[in-house]
């Protein structure tokens, strides 16, 4: 197994572990039969993240852009199904999710008809797929500064700090390897906010630091 084999098999296991920290969000809906105090967006933006590198994959013939991604938004739109089902709040989810799908429609329909194909639309689309993950790895940094200012680490969760540390510095070796760009700069973000987290676990102490987490992942 060379290198970049074992750096394709890390990327899949790291990333699938981390999608599947949305099943504790899921469980708890279900027990509960409530959706209250669950996130809706991170189901969305996560699943239209899936969706945009999943077309990246394709277009670029990476079967491990299109495994990870394929397992990916299916179980997002798992959690969007249950949410659906066990929200009072119907009427704002639908409409989410509608802009959702009408995002996806528009994205689809420039890049596939308006974008000359070939080279041109694997990067414009790797741009935006860039940008996007990015910006869905920065959003936590209100929360850091929170409990900086709190000097607690209650809102935290070490494990998914960890897995978190681990999927996105193997996406960045992998998209190194590759000498693709777009798959390793938007990862980088992800390190530096988990050394971040490490430094405050370490910092403020992760005593009791058992509360699962969701947040949405890169690839």
């Amino acid at each position: 197994m060379d290198f970049l084999q074992l750096l394709s098999w890390a990327c899949i296991v790291f990333t699938v572990g981390m999608f599947s920290t949305g099943l504790t969000d899921l469980k708890k809906m279900k027990d509960s039969q409530s959706a209250d105090n669950i996130q809706f967006l991170p189901f969305l933006t996560t699943c239209l993240n899936n969706l945009g590198w999943l077309y990246y994959g394709i277009l670029k013939r990476d079967g491990t852009l299109m495994l990870v991604n394929v397992i990916g938004a299916f179980l997002q739109i798992v959690y969007i199904l249950a949410y659906c089902r066990y929200t009072k709040e119907r009427r704002r989810t639908l409409l989410q999710t509608l802009a959702m799908m009408s995002t996806l429609a528009v994205g689809w329909g420039y890049f596939s008809v308006v974008v000359s194909q070939g080279d041109v639309q694997l990067s414009q689309l790797g741009l935006v797929c860039s940008v996007f993950t990015i910006s869905m790895y920065l959003s936590p940094l209100a929360d850091l500064l929170e409990i900086i200012r709190s000097r607690s680490v209650e809102r935290l969760s070490f494990p998914l700090t960890v897995a978190t540390f681990l999927t996105s510095t193997s996406w960045t070796l992998y998209g190194m390897q590759l000498q693709d760009f777009y798959i390793m700069v938007p990862n980088t973000p992800g390190i530096v906010t988990s050394l971040i987290r490490f430094f405050l676990f370490w910092s403020f102490g992760a005593d009791g630091q058992n509360k699962p987490a969701y947040k949405p992942v890169s690839m």
